[in-house]
């Protein structure tokens, strides 16, 4: 990228060029995303600006963007911030970056109309991460109880950041503590939880921009994938209230598994649902007391 590159279009160009020629994902959408971050406009804009010349600030910006894609750090994380449920979420290399499937999940739970018809619903996200999926439940359900919980201290101070971006920190709590230590058997509505569920194979062999900047213990769910999700639906069964709910995201191959651990543990109504690429993702189940 020289001197000569002045204008939008040419310092976008140079940026692209240099990133696909070693093969960097998603070069040109991501240089655009960051493009039209640094020109406070949408991506779409782009092409109205293309012959607009470039300040020095903004070039060198692009430029120190362009070095850092170029080591496969994930876009979202130079810019920052990502959107997830139409709301704008810190992001950084402390917590998993939100997936449009994990919105799904979220989506999933704000249509469970016997979890909202409680009149204070107690909500468990369990691996929090940035804490989107407690935040937009706080933010849509204004009456509900929720907590987050992870083992990571780092995600967790994310987290609290994010909920006082969104001004719902006195709606929420965080905790690293263990689920049986936090809340009394039987007393909580519902448990939504996007946990490390990609077997240990599959998780070696991720790209770059995965592998080499996401944490880890947010990705790597042992050798089947299940490593945590067996000990969290086992867990949920014993904190879930009689006739609560249970929301889980999958990898594709896992509904039997999930399934069984799901049975083992108590759940009824067991559901798989697909995800918008039409592959299994999610399991929804609920807890009824055979004695009700």
């Amino acid at each position: 990228m020289g001197e000569e590159t002045k204008t939008v279009f040419s310092v976008l160009k140079a940026a692209r060029d240099y990133l696909e020629s070693r093969d960097i994902h998603e070069a040109r959408r991501s240089c655009e995303l960051i493009m039209a971050f640094l020109l406070k406009c949408k991506p779409l804009d782009l092409y109205f600006k293309l012959d607009d010349v470039l300040d020095a600030r903004s070039t060198s910006a692009m430029r120190r963007a362009t070095k850092r894609l170029s080591e496969h750090e994930p876009v979202q994380y130079i810019l920052g911030e990502w959107d997830f449920m139409d709301h704008a979420f810190k992001v950084d290399a402390r917590a998993l970056i939100p997936r449009p499937e994990t919105e799904q999940l979220v989506q999933l739970v704000l249509e469970c109309e016997a979890l909202w018809s409680e009149p204070e619903p107690f909500v468990l996200d369990i691996g929090t991460g940035t804490g989107c999926i407690a935040i937009c439940l706080a933010l849509a359900k204004p009456g509900a109880r929720i907590l987050g919980i992870d083992v990571s201290h780092d995600a967790l101070e994310l987290a609290a950041e994010n909920a006082t971006r969104h001004a719902v920190l006195d709606r929420l709590a965080f905790s690293d503590q263990e689920l049986n230590e936090l809340v009394e058997p039987g007393s909580v509505s519902a448990v939504v939880a996007n946990l490390p569920y990609i077997p240990e194979e599959d998780y070696r062999a991720l790209p770059a921009h995965i592998l080499e900047h996401e944490p880890e213990l947010a990705l790597n769910g042992g050798p089947e994938g299940l490593r945590v999700m067996a000990s969290v639906v086992e867990e949920s069964g014993l904190v879930l209230k009689d006739g609560g709910h249970l929301f889980l995201e999958m990898d594709h191959r896992q509904g039997a598994p999930v399934t069984a651990l799901c049975t083992q543990a108590g759940f009824t109504d067991i559901t798989i649902l697909p995800d918008y690429a039409g592959q299994d993702r999610f399991i929804r189940a609920r807890m009824v007391d055979p004695e009700s």
